[in-house]
C-alpha cells in the first residue's frame, strides 16, 4: 500500500507511533485521542474503521471490537509536522470505554480546583465489556 509517509516519531514501549485524535466529522467535538502505528494508519486506510495502537496492551486494536462502537472514517489530516492525524469519523454508539459519547466529558472548573463530569453517558460499560 502506498501511503504518506508520517512521522512516527511518540516512542512508546519501543513503538514508533503518531497521535491520531477523532473528532465527530458532523459536530466537530472531540472523541478521544489515541494512538497509531504504522499497521493501525494502514488498516484504517484499507477498511475505513478506526484502528490504533493499544500502548496498555501492546497491540493493535479495532475501535469497536468489543462494543460495537465503531468509528467509521470520513476524512484524515495530519498537522505540519505529519506526526498527529485527526480523523473526522461517524461514531456508532460511544468513543469513550467509560460509557459517554467522548472521552472528553469532565470539566476543569474553578482554577483548577475542581473536574466535574459535564456530560451524560449514552451507555452502561459493565453491560457492554461486563464487570
Amino acid at each position: 500500500m502506498d501511503l504518506p509517509e508520517l512521522n512516527y516519531r511518540h516512542v512508546v514501549n519501543g513503538e514508533k507511533l503518531v497521535i491520531a485524535i477523532a473528532q465527530d466529522y458532523k459536530t466537530e467535538e472531540v472523541l478521544m485521542v489515541a494512538y497509531m502505528n504504522r499497521d493501525a494508519f494502514e488498516k484504517t486506510i484499507e477498511i475505513g474503521k478506526a484502528h490504533y495502537w493499544s500502548t496498555s496492551r501492546n497491540q493493535l486494536w479495532f475501535k469497536g471490537e468489543s462494543s460495537g462502537h465503531v468509528q467509521e472514517v470520513k476524512e484524515i489530516f495530519t498537522d505540519c509536522d505529519q506526526d498527529a492525524l485527526l480523523l473526522k469519523v461517524k461514531q456508532v454508539g460511544a468513543a469513550c470505554h467509560q460509557g459517554y459519547y467522548s472521552c472528553f466529558y469532565r470539566e476543569i472548573q474553578d482554577n483548577g480546583q475542581k473536574l466535574e463530569i459535564v456530560k451524560e453517558k449514552v451507555f452502561a460499560p459493565e453491560k457492554v465489556y461486563g464487570e
